[in-house]
């Protein structure tokens, strides 16, 4: 009995120590390959007014006006839900919406996990941007992805975000709101389509060495 014991200790902790050991991998590897800043469910109205609203994605301000400082998106519109970019604020580059190849005015509804990044496309107007008729928003859904490319006002540098929109029954009725958003706080590094929260693969991995120990 006492060799059983001391057989199956071993075992726990071996496994154990692999599962922490894996673990701290997916940490790591995750830490090294981005730096996610995520804001949090924060479900931000969009009104359904020719304002709408806008937002710093870095500081998370919102405003109903452009005087609103270093603003990077700005959704709006009663009858539809478009995007605004313009170079007030202090930047110098539009902020441009990922669309689908080939548009240079639009945006499109991107499947989770979609890239956004430097080798994607972008609108390059200044100015509104409607949803694609190729990708349109999905109603009555929270699923619905956006990607985007916007100027740092404080370093310049280009950075890429994303933002989780939710819909009501109409485009331009409500409820409509910016669930959460994320941005890559690494310049010119690309992030994914309604990235999750960057706590999430580390909790999936503690929970896969609890769940080790609890099968033991």
């Amino acid at each position: 009995m006492n060799s059983l014991q001391t057989l199956l200790s071993k075992f726990d902790k071996r496994w154990l120590g692999a599962g922490a050991a894996a673990a701290g991998a997916m940490a790591a590897s995750q830490a090294s390959e981005a730096a996610i800043v995520w804001s949090g469910v924060v479900n931000i109205n969009v009104p359904s007014t020719t304002a709408g609203v806008y937002l710093n994605v870095v500081t998370g301000a919102t405003g109903a006006t452009s005087a609103l400082a270093g603003w990077d998106i700005n959704p709006w519109s009663s009858t539809s839900l478009n995007f605004f970019s313009s170079t007030t604020s202090g930047q110098t580059v539009a902020t441009n919406m990922r669309t689908l190849a080939g548009s240079t005015t639009t945006y499109a509804r991107l499947a989770p996990g979609a890239s956004i990044g430097p080798a994607d496309p972008f609108s390059t107007n200044v100015g509104t941007q409607t949803v694609n008729a190729g990708a349109p928003m999905l109603l009555n859904s929270s699923d619905n992805c956006v990607g985007f490319r916007f100027q740092n006002e404080a370093t310049g540098q280009i950075h890429y975000g994303t933002a989780r929109i939710q819909m009501g029954g109409t485009t331009g009725g409500q409820p409509r709101n910016i669930v959460d958003y994320a941005y890559e706080s690494t310049p010119g590094v690309g992030i994914v389509a309604c990235a999750p929260e960057p706590s999430s693969l580390a909790l999936l991995a503690l929970g896969a060495v609890g769940l080790i120990r609890r099968r033991k």
